[in-house]
């Protein structure tokens, strides 16, 4: 096969030659034809063959005049007869000597045109000598080649190197098209800015002429002063002529005003146009993405029950395994995207989920293909109306005098937009701390003082829990970062400020929130003051964590209130929710939730308090409530426990059982039932107290009995 197609190429580029040649042949005979030899005149036409052969022999008039020529040996009687004649045939020869200049000059053209066609013959030939080199050296390994397979290697690399040019060829053709393009769009602009510049160039002649006209006739003027006054009407008219030439051009470039306007709003249009088929093509490929991720999220679904299911023989559930090993295998954050969706949120957390427990990861997949699914869905979501009530509410006022009111209220429940955030947090938080404020205007720079000089006196954890904080987070996973420096001041200043708790795990996280959202590291540590001291209960935060257990038993009743169900099936397994839920009240769901859900919970707790903590969290187990029904292990259950807050896909969802479905959830029964819970921890502390004091006092009785006892024996053996 290779052979034929050799033979093939070789005949193709042999008959490219014949009909190069051929072509050669046919325009060299066709010029020969109307050579300068050959006369064509409408006084040979009347001639005998005879006499053109005779005008053929003498070309040139040089020739006809040389003393070897059969004219000058004829007679002097032939001479004279012909003299009368000599006159007119003078005119003739030199009309004749012209004709044959210009017959030489096509000529040397021609020659010229031979001689470049001769080259680009000479250049074919040697192009089609090395195509022929090519391919005889082709068909000498391709006979050199001991077996089928290298003779397949070589067929196979020859189609592969024709498909490479082939494809460089149309990549060429293409740049080709888009270059001419440009050019005809470069030639037409250059071509109306050729016409302004006539344009131009005419107005200004124009001028120039009649500038001098003036200058002359002012200079006949002045020569004589008896033509004053008809110099004077002479200006007048000249001014009044001006006058109406540039009257003439404002209307010329009101109307070229006009005729940009209309181009610009053409473009313009245009622009718009081309923006919103952006746009569109961007929703459409965001829900094919969408859809994408819920097909696949399905797929793994179907995978998951049959790996649980028990009809299956050993042979099929070892497939099965397989199957969802190499369906975890694969992440998420390799596959391709067809979006604008980034890696990170606004605020620097990563958006898709890190798979941490090894025995849940095929069930964390389905969630983050959830979570993504929704994502891409809500990307384009129109949050107009909210932008529209936060402006009305906030634009045109200073932080200071916005007031606290319902309208603010369900407006932090929805969730603020970003660009709003900062200034209604800077707002409560200026409201909880006006009079500390007034009265130490210069606080934090005197705590960021005695940090500097007192060293020795910061607590130590807060240098270890430095590089752990958001470790999911962009802005603050270098350690060079200029936040984790904000962030050791913050903590710092705030030990100081608080000396009864100094610095606990977890006010790290509490910290960085604050920095992410309001920059300013001031402002961040005058949250953490609100959120520690002003919104949580009091012992929160110390060694014993009194008010945080308080709170998880009052979690627990309001669970037996509301979801009835879920509590007994808990129980049934022996699962102590509080367990998880702690770390939910003590950093206020940080690295629980999704981001986009934390900070609306960030936003409604920093104006109503602790209460929106108990409903998020009565939330969360109402959304998932079915799913962990179905859970019948103690140890999957809580795995399950804690990363399902993460795999919340719908926010609005939630926002809408936390404060619709929790109903009634007042603040007066949170704290009569902390109270009741506060007494009995108290209690039951005083007691343990007691029984560590008895069990102390019984092991220094015991030692001081096994004391005289081996005194006693020592006395024996004496």
């Amino acid at each position: 096969m290779l052979l034929l197609l050799m033979n093939s190429s070789v005949v193709s580029l042999c008959l490219i030659y014949r009909n190069t040649v051929h072509s050669f042949r046919n325009r060299h005979s066709q010029e020969i034809r109307q050579s300068v030899f050959h006369i064509d005149d409408s006084t040979d036409k009347q001639k005998t063959p005879s006499s053109k052969t005779s005008t053929l022999a003498v070309p040139t008039s040089s020739s006809s005049q040389s003393p070897e020529s059969p004219a000058n040996a004829r007679s002097e009687h032939d001479l004279s007869t012909i003299s009368p004649i000599r006159k007119s045939s003078k005119e003739k020869s030199t009309s004749l000597e012209l004709k044959d200049t210009s017959r030489l000059q096509h000529e040397k053209l021609y020659l010229a045109e031979e001689v470049k066609a001769q080259k680009e013959l000479v250049l074919l030939l040697h192009k089609v000598l090395e195509a022929a080199q090519l391919e005889k050296r082709t068909c000498a390994q391709f006979l050199a080649a001991e077996g089928e397979q290298e003779r397949l290697e070589l067929l196979r690399h020859g189609e592969q190197r024709a498909a490479e040019l082939q494809d460089h060829l149309e990549s060429l053709q293409q740049e080709n098209e888009n270059l001419r393009r440009d050019l005809n769009q470069r030639d037409a602009h250059i071509a109306e800015l050729q016409e302004s510049v006539q344009l131009l160039m005419h107005k200004n002649q124009a001028k120039q002429e009649v500038i001098v006209k003036l200058s002359e006739k002012l200079a006949v003027c002045g020569e004589d002063q008896q033509c004053t006054n008809g110099l004077q009407s002479e200006a007048l008219k000249q001014l009044t002529i001006e006058n109406e030439n540039l009257k003439d051009d404002l209307k010329a470039h009101k109307t070229q005003n006009q005729y940009l306007n209309s181009e610009i709003y053409h473009l313009t249009t245009l622009w718009r146009k081309s923006c919103e088929q952006e746009q569109s093509l961007i929703v459409k490929c965001a829900v094919l993405e969408a859809n994408s991720c819920q097909m696949e999220s399905r797929y793994l679904g179907i995978l998951q029950k049959l790996q649980d299911s028990k009809e299956l023989n050993p042979e099929q559930r070892e497939v099965v395994k397989k199957v969802v090993k190499d369906a975890v295998r694969s992440d998420l954050r390799t596959a391709v995207k067809l979006n604008s969706i980034r890696d990170y949120d606004e605020y620097g957390f990563t958006i898709a989920m890190d798979y941490k427990i090894e025995d849940l990861k095929l069930l964390a997949k389905i969630q983050a293909l959830e979570i993504r699914s929704q994502a891409l869905l809500n990307q384009e979501e129109c949050d107009g109306p909210l932008l529209a009530r936060c402006a009305q509410l906030l634009f045109g006022r200073p932080e200071g005098e916005l007031s606290s009111s319902t309208e603010l209220k369900n407006l932090l429940r929805t969730g603020l937009p970003r660009e709003y955030r900062a200034r209604v947090w800077r707002f409560i938080i200026q409201t909880r701390t006006k009079s500390l404020k007034e009265r130490q205007p210069d606080r934090y720079q005197e705590l960021c003082e005695k940090s500097r000089t007192s060293p020795h006196l910061v607590p130590r954890q807060i240098q270890l829990d430095l590089d752990r904080t958001l470790t999911s987070n962009q802005y603050f996973s270098p350690p060079s970062s200029p936040l984790i420096q904000k962030l050791e001041r913050v903590l710092q200043a705030f030990s100081w400020q608080n000396p009864t708790i100094g610095y606990v795990q977890g006010l790290n996280r509490l910290a960085a929130i604050a920095l992410l959202v309001l920059q300013d590291e001031e402002d961040a540590f005058w949250c953490l003051v609100v959120i520690v001291d002003y919104i949580m209960p009091p012992h929160y935060y110390t060694k014993d964590l009194v008010g945080c257990q308080a709170d998880q038993r009052v979690l627990k009743d309001l669970m037996s209130e509301k979801l009835p169900r879920l509590t007994a099936h808990l129980e049934a397994l022996k699962v102590d929710v509080s367990l998880i839920t702690v770390e939910w009240f003590l950093v206020l769901f940080v690295e629980s939730l999704p981001t986009r859900i934390l900070f609306k919970v960030w936003d409604a707790f920093l104006y109503e308090g602790i209460k929106v903590i108990f409903r998020y969290a009565l939330a969360l187990f109402k959304y998932k409530e079915e799913i962990i029904l179905k859970i019948d292990d103690s140890v999957e259950m809580y795995q399950y426990l804690r990363i399902f807050p993460y795999t919340i896909a719908d926010g609005r969802k939630l926002t809408s059982i936390a404060f619709n479905d929790m109903n009634p959830l007042p603040m007066k029964l949170l704290q009569n039932r902390r109270a009741a819970h506060l007494e009995r921890l108290h209690a039951e502390i005083k007691e343990l107290e007691n029984l560590r004091k008895a069990y102390k006092a019984e092991q220094v009785q015991c030692k001081d009995k096994e004391l005289d006892t081996l005194a006693s024996e020592d006395e024996e053996e004496v």
